[in-house]
């Protein structure tokens, strides 16, 4: 039984039996429009067309954010900043460095080391780490990065999306490019608050347009295909980051000019979709108004479900942090050449990674029918349980199989990402949905994103108990690596319990309204 009301100047409809998949809509649009032809919310080849292109964008993202933490070593010996450590002599042959362990404490003791030959192989150089590397790697970026997502979020809500889109993937390619042409690390500083604030506007922009061009049937395996762009991005700037042979300016310079031109494709050939509606009335007349839809956002987020939704998945999100940023120095620590980190690193992310969230999206779409809502957050805990043990198996194992061992904890433990924007968005009203996405984003971002700074006194801790500086990265990784993978999976049970007593009381009382 449908029932249909005049909202403003638009003829809407909606179920009089509540949507048990959603808390706060009752108001469904069937029909939108792109280019002012109406359009059924399915799978069309211009809605994959689109998402190719978000994809990219998101692919860009990624890599422009993570080319710091693959070019860190060489950037900070050329612009002088970070710790000082014992290392081998990248100018003495592999041959004649073979078997010589660089573990020097002091410059003196460092350049003494010699090899069978009574050649010197090591240097007391700059390593790129300590808290001058993990705070342009996290705070100086997420700062501005979560703030500004807070902004654009509200901005996407009024104007056209693809738009803003397009100007903020112009802005941190530029910030990327520049990147390549630093002198000081104070210019490192202020490109990254650049780079953040490129970088804010473009999940809350991209998922807003992928949930009007994707009905909620095929939601989550769209978001799940955006998502590769993370792992996509995220392999390539291995790829870029060890392999090009010009140098970590050339690193950045290459990295950022295709930016550049997907900008001004995206304005060119993306529409801006109609806004769906699944909002209830009283709500349409509650925000109104840039304040009120502030009030209508933060309202959202003390649903107690939603709350552990942030907190949990703030959680998930550190560990991802962690490794990410520290992949490259962990396998430097214990011997590998940046060759053989690229041989590796440059595709394992990008198809573990990419079938996660694929696999995630598909899963957790099906189930939804099943058991509703929350049955997202079974497959959620369940891929986390089941990973944590092969993200620990990358730190106890040996390359070549710490490698491998990365493979089953992509495939297992990413499915995670795309789930919970789905949870998000099918939480809060549609027309709020973008400012509820950046605030997610906002929160996550800011609990993960900050965590790596614990890595610099929990390794000095393992330091101070007699582990080398390799393996006291080791015992750090043990604890914000899988460590959180397992505390995340601890609370997304939670989550899930009071997603499903709020789930059940929201369609209680939409029904007792309905019956009045």
């Amino acid at each position: 039984m449908e029932r249909s009301k005049l909202l403003g100047n638009k003829k809407v409809k909606y179920d009089a039996v509540p949507n048990e998949d959603t808390l706060s809509g009752s108001v469904s649009k069937d029909l939108g429009e792109v280019g002012g032809e109406p359009w059924q919310q399915s799978l069309r080849p211009y809605s994959v067309y689109v998402l190719f292109i978000l994809l990219a964008t998101y692919l860009f993202n990624q890599l422009d954010r993570y080319m710091l933490a693959i070019t860190i070593k060489p950037m900070a010996q050329e612009i002088h900043f970070g710790d000082l450590a014992c290392m081998v002599n990248n100018s003495v042959p592999d041959v004649a460095s073979k078997g010589v362990t660089c573990n020097g404490t002091t410059s003196v003791s460092c350049e003494r080391i010699t090899n069978e030959n009574g050649t010197r192989v090591c240097k007391f150089d700059y390593d790129g780490q300590g808290f001058d590397y993990q705070i342009v790697a996290g705070p100086v970026f997420i700062l501005i990065y979560t703030f500004s997502g807070i902004f654009v979020g509200l901005a996407a809500n009024r104007f056209n999306r693809k738009n803003l889109l397009a100007g903020c993937l112009l802005l941190w390619s530029t910030m990327t490019l520049l990147t390549g042409f630093i002198q000081e690390y104070w210019h490192l500083v202020l490109l990254r608050l650049g780079l953040g604030l490129g970088e804010a506007g473009c999940t809350p922009f991209a998922a807003s347009l992928i949930t009007d061009y994707f009905s909620k049937d095929l939601r989550g395996t769209a978001l799940g295909v955006y998502n590769w762009g993370i792992y996509i991005g995220y392999s390539m700037s291995y790829a870029f980051g060890n392999y090009i042979t010009l140098g970590w300016r050339w690193a950045f310079i290459i990295s950022g000019i295709p930016g550049i031109f997907f900008a001004i494709l995206l304005v060119i050939t993306v529409k801006e979709p109609t806004r769906s509606i699944s909002t209830t009335l009283d709500e349409e007349k509650t925000i109104s108004t840039r304040s009120q839809r502030i009030v209508a956002v933060l309202k959202s987020f003390l649903i107690p479900s939603l709350f552990l939704i942030c907190i949990a998945g703030s959680i998930r999100n550190a560990a991802g942090y962690v490794f990410a940023y520290n992949t490259q120095p962990y396998f430097t620590a214990i011997g590998q050449t940046k060759e053989d980190i690229g041989e590796y690193m440059s595709w394992i992310p990008l198809v573990g990674g990419s079938l996660s969230v694929l696999i995630g999206g598909f899963i957790s779409d099906r189930v939804v029918r099943r058991l509703g809502m929350y049955a997202r957050v079974i497959v959620i805990f369940i891929s986390l349980i089941v990973a944590a043990p092969f993200a620990a198996g990358t730190l106890f194992l040996s390359p070549p199989y710490a490698y491998i061992s990365q493979i089953p904890t992509y495939i297992i433990g990413e499915m995670w990402i795309g789930i919970t924007l789905a949870i998000v968005v099918e939480i809060v009203p549609d027309r709020i949905r973008t400012s509820a996405i950046a605030l997610y984003l906002f929160i996550i971002s800011n609990i993960g994103g900050n965590m790596p700074l614990l890595v610099p006194p929990i390794q000095e801790a393992f330091q101070n108990q007699g582990y080398n500086k390799a393996d006291a990265l080791r015992g750090a990784l043990y604890i914000l690596y899988p460590g959180l993978y397992v505390a995340g999976a601890i609370l997304f049970v939670f989550a899930m319990l009071v997603l499903k007593r709020d789930q059940r009381r929201m369609r209680e009382s939409q029904a007792a309204l309905i019956q009045k």
